[in-house]
């Protein structure tokens, strides 16, 4: 179903200690974090359904459960935080966020798009009533000003 995406053993020792520890639930015992995470990762990376992620990950159940727990329990927003704090520490190391990536100048906006709707809602505005509707409704708001 596509490529293995994963964390390296040197990510890992990163990231890992940082995730919270997993207990079982009722007689079940807790999966490895590193799985679930590069499951999450790769749901992050495809954009697909949870119900299409590879049994390599775990079960997509599963994984989006504790997904949605670290979720509510601010993990990930402390996990970006550490991060944060040990690039600024590591002068060696670079953090790439989306407001320094720069955008291919066609994504930009659809300029030349705005200013053929704007030219055709200024025409419009200007031009005569095509109904009496309309005609009875323009002589309405002149007259009330």
């Amino acid at each position: 179903m596509g490529e293995r995406i994963g964390v390296s053993d040197e990510e890992w020792a990163l990231i890992g200690p940082l995730l919270p520890a997993e207990r079982g639930r009722g007689c079940r015992p807790a999966q490895d974090n590193r799985r679930y995470f590069e499951g999450m990762m790769w749901m992050a990376r495809t954009g697909a359904q949870w119900r299409h992620l590879p049994d390599e990950y775990g079960k997509w159940n599963s994984v989006f459960r504790r997904y949605r727990r670290w979720v509510a329990t601010g993990v990930f927003d402390a996990l970006l935080e550490t991060l944060a704090e040990m690039v600024e520490r590591d002068a060696t190391a670079d953090m790439i966020d989306s407001t320094v990536v720069r955008a291919h100048h066609c994504a930009v906006g659809i300029k030349s798009g705005l200013r053929k709707l704007r030219r055709l809602a200024d025409r419009a505005a200007a031009s005569p009533p095509n109904s009496m509707r309309g005609a009875t409704e323009k002589a309405d708001l002149s007259a009330s000003s």
